[in-house]
């Protein structure tokens, strides 16, 4: 893979496809994890000479919705990299700043559809192309895909640690290699779980993708999210998974999905009717720190139980701390596992925390991301 150490910047104008989909609430960025990932990449462009042209989507817009602008990361990214960052109203007005920015990228219709076009329209804004959006680097978009063809174009530096590091997690793991998996359903992480009992030494059930194993071992689910769907293949990750595969021995059940419901410790996995299973059971969660603590290498996603109500926060808060103290090559796969470590205050006492779910469950499952295959 191209990197920026093959790319010659000074005095040239670089579009930077960058992951700024960030969380806000009334128009204010409640986290900024993945601009600040991003500055590194951005520092160094600046640093060899290069005018910045930033590129980015925010969330799933079907029009030019306001309060989907990329205004508020463009203030936040003006703060963090003390230079003013000019906000493009759109492709046919970009201004010829040091740093600016473009519009939310999934404003322009063809963007998800990988439009030659609008490809042409990015490249022509630019003298080479920089892709450092890991979190969007599994979908072949005009602006992460088809406009690397265009243009001179590489890998920036958190594109290239998480595919690095991820790869590296697989092909050359210290041992015993660990993979923790929650979650709620199994179907979105059958590739993963597959994977891991081929190349893990031990994988480790938690959430509410628990529950389909236990519904073919023949418990009781009560009220739990079991997904239909998740049965048949709970069935044969069973038959596979032998000795490797560890399921929760005990859980904590709440009468309804609520911080304020009425709360029930269970010394097994059988949810009584009426109940639904929310967290794992101190038991699972203290047995569960202890493999990773004796681990080489873990690779966390997915949390234990529904983190986000404190009465179920205590078994993801466990894992989280075993892997902030752990000796291991410690990785977060992104999504609900990289919010909680973040929840908890650990999200920089691990080897790596990633900044894309999606993507990194397709680079673990061994599928190749079109962001990435298009700059070898």
């Amino acid at each position: 893979m191209r990197t920026l150490d093959d790319l010659d910047v000074e005095g040239k104008r670089v579009l930077v496809r960058v992951d700024f989909n960030v969380p806000l609430e009334a128009g204010r960025i409640t986290d900024d994890a993945r601009i600040r990932a991003a500055l590194p990449t951005l520092r160094e462009l600046r640093e060899r000479g290069a005018r910045l042209l930033l590129a980015a989507h925010l969330g799933r817009p079907k029009d030019r919705e306001p309060e989907l602008s990329l205004r508020p990361a463009a203030e936040r990214l003006s703060e963090l990299l003390g230079a003013e960052v000019v906000l493009a109203p759109s492709l046919d007005a970009v201004p010829d700043g040091d740093v600016v920015m473009l519009e939310n990228v999934r404003y322009e219709p063809g963007e998800t559809k990988n439009d030659a076009a609008l490809a042409e329209r990015y490249a022509a804004l630019a003298d080479a192309y920089v892709n450092d959006a890991f979190g969007a680097a599994h979908r072949a978009h005009a602006s992460t895909e088809a406009v690397a063809h265009l243009l001179p174009s590489a890998a920036g530096r958190l594109l290239e640690a998480e595919v690095a590091t991820l790869t590296g997690i697989l092909e050359a793991p210290e041992r015993p290699l660990v993979a923790v998996v929650g979650g709620a359903k199994v179907t979105d992480k059958i590739g993963v779980l597959d994977a891991f009992l081929i190349r893990a030494d031990r994988v480790l059930i938690g959430g509410a993708m628990c529950f389909p194993f236990f519904a073919v071992q023949g418990h009781e689910v009560g009220d739990s999210l079991c997904e239909a769907e998740g049965l048949e293949p709970a069935r044969k990750l069973l038959s596979a998974g032998g000795e490797k595969l560890r399921l929760p021995d005990d859980l904590v059940a709440g009468r309804a999905f609520s911080a304020d419901t009425e709360v029930r410790a269970l010394d097994g996995v059988d949810v009584p009717e009426g109940w639904m299973g929310l967290d794992v059971g101190a038991r699972t969660a203290r047995g569960y720190a202890e493999v990773i603590r004796d681990a080489g290498t873990v690779f966390w996603n997915g949390p234990m139980g529904a983190f986000e109500l404190e009465p179920f926060a205590a078994g993801t808060r466990v894992v989280a701390e075993a892997m902030a103290e752990s000796d291991a090559v410690t990785v977060v796969g992104g999504g609900d596992s990289a919010a909680a470590m973040a929840a908890f205050g650990l999200d920089d006492r691990v080897t790596h925390l990633s900044t894309g779910g999606g993507a990194s469950l397709e680079l673990v499952e061994g599928r190749p991301l079109p962001g990435v295959e298009v700059l070898a």
